[in-house]
């Protein structure tokens, strides 16, 4: 019998619940209004995105997914877009590995659909064309983090 069936916390009661979600922090900027919306051109968008974990209490954790959008005309940035998109998650009854692969994966393809929205209400109400974030597989991006980790690369660590 494993230590943790005999503590009466058998693998079957792993838990993982959505206690909040909430944007902790947004910004948008069109440094080059009103004269951007006069330049032709191809936009070129660059994408950035990060997350951090913060554990709150016992299996209990902030999940903050942030997401920056950049679109630029030529050498004029047209926007800036920030969404840090955040959760509140209760994962208990998980081993160390399935705990950090909950936070590193599922978590953030919770929270990307209210990130994804966000941005593309910002950057429309700042007077450009509808902007949609393509869907982002956060399973790869977990393994590839993985596997950087494993070659002692700079991987991002979890802060639970």
């Amino acid at each position: 019998m494993s230590d943790n069936a005999a503590n009466g916390q058998a693998a079957a009661q792993a838990q993982l619940s959505v206690q909040k979600i909430y944007i902790k922090d947004s910004s948008f900027e069109a440094p080059a209004a009103p004269h951007i919306f006069q330049e032709q051109g191809q936009p070129q968008i660059q994408l950035q995105l990060g997350q951090q974990v913060n554990g709150l209490a016992q299996d209990v954790y902030e999940l903050v997914l942030s997401v920056t959008v950049t679109c630029k005309l030529g050498e004029k940035t047209a926007y800036l877009c920030e969404v840090q998109q955040a959760g509140i998650f209760g994962v208990a009854g998980f081993d160390e590995s399935n705990r950090d692969a909950v936070l590193g994966s599922y978590c953030p393809n919770v929270l990307f659909p209210y990130a994804r929205q966000a941005i593309s209400d910002m950057v429309q109400n700042g007077g450009f064309p509808p902007f949609f974030l393509q869907p982002i597989n956060f399973d790869a991006l977990y393994a590839e983090a993985l596997s950087r980790r494993a070659e002692g690369g700079d991987a991002p660590t979890l802060n639970a």
